[in-house]
């Protein structure tokens, strides 16, 4: 039956004014910051708690990482078949969660170098996992700059002038030739040790003893060795680092790198944590599983936050979500772990900047 123009049909009426439910007690109202108010730096971060989206998942990182850091052992009521040294208050109170960190390594190119080394520095995380490139990049630079260049330059022109390309960063290929004459004598000795005195290396003790070698404060790894903090690299030899061995194997043959006591011990780091463990990872691929699965052998971590651009529509580990890592038993069931999809460039520092740098979050 055809309308009289003269009222709204009821259906159309009934589809587009459909009530609603009250919203649950304690639901937050979507709100900017103002900048009415001037320009603070911490506020605006804060604000984005309650901005929507990613700026939401950025705000709940900050707050998984706080969580994360002002967790003590004395937080928990005493177990009955807990150690004696665990049931003494003062250890209890001493006690926080070990923090694994990983990342790729783009961001030691980049300037995030300078965020991570921080960490490193003042001692904020507990174990590293990162890529060959993540290990030599740092020693690289400490041997020459790096220079900001453009993503759109030609890589066949760039390879006539022996400059390498990473995104929009440019490394001077003599920088791999530099980082080769300060390599070989260092690779030297250790084979001479491996000899004599039965010495059998593996990437974490490589990347230990380079990071005494390098001998510069600028050096994430110089505070990992002077802060004893493991930092392991499965694929070390997938990179600049690779290359010196394999030349190095022309001259001097029969380096052995044993990856097999790296498994034991980066598994060993997350078994023997006397309290609760948290991952914060920035990218994807073998950093993000290494730390994920050494989490699996306690049955997962009850902190998680992890910065990416990967997606998981194609079932890469580098995009699945934190909730198909609890289906694995890689985070706890009951944990909050949190997913900014961003890149870590941008994110890692502000993330730093509103929890670990910051004079009133946990010390």
């Amino acid at each position: 039956m055809a309308s009289d123009g003269s009222k709204v049909p009821e259906k159309a009426q009934d589809a587009v004014l459909v009530g609603s439910e009250e919203m649950p007690p304690g639901s937050e109202e979507v709100a900017g910051y103002d900048f009415n108010a001037g320009v603070n730096y911490h506020a605006l971060l804060e604000s984005f708690a309650k901005t929507g989206y990613q700026a939401t998942n950025f705000g709940d990182a900050v707050k998984e990482i706080r969580r994360m850091r002002s967790w003590r052992l004395s937080d928990e009521p005493i177990g009955p078949d807990e150690d004696e040294e665990l049931k003494d208050p003062e250890v209890r109170k001493n006690i926080r969660t070990k923090i694994f960190f990983g990342y790729t390594s783009n961001l030691i190119s980049s300037g995030t170098r300078e965020v991570i080394r921080y960490l490193a520095e003042h001692k904020m995380v507990d174990v590293i996992v990162t890529t060959a490139g993540g290990i030599e990049e740092d020693f690289i630079k400490c041997l020459a700059p790096t220079y900001i260049g453009d993503f759109k330059l030609d890589g066949e022109t760039l390879r006539k002038k022996g400059i390498n390309r990473i995104g929009n960063l440019l490394v001077p290929n003599k920088n791999y030739c530099v980082f080769e004459d300060w390599m070989k004598p260092i690779l030297d000795q250790m084979m001479k040790e491996q000899v004599e005195n039965g010495t059998i290396w593996s990437p974490s003790s490589i990347i230990h003893r380079l990071g005494k070698e390098i001998n510069d404060p600028r050096s994430v790894y110089y505070w990992c060795y002077k802060n004893n903090i493991p930092v392991f690299s499965p694929a070390l030899t997938d990179g600049s680092i690779g290359d010196m061995i394999y030349f190095h194997s022309f001259n001097n043959p029969g380096f052995i790198i044993d990856i097999a006591r790296d498994i034991r011990l980066i598994n060993d780091e997350a078994c023997n944590a006397k309290g609760r463990t948290g991952m914060l990872v920035m990218g994807g691929g073998v950093v993000k599983h290494h730390i994920h699965n050494a989490n699996l052998m306690r049955n997962g971590a009850e902190y998680c936050v992890v910065v990416s651009t990967a997606q998981e529509f194609d079932g890469s580990d580098a995009g699945a979500s934190p909730d198909e890592a609890k289906s694995w038993g890689k985070i706890r069931l009951g944990a909050k772990p949190i997913k900014v999809h961003a890149e870590a460039s941008i994110i890692l520092p502000l993330l730093v900047a509103e929890t670990f740098a910051r004079t009133d979050d946990a010390e």
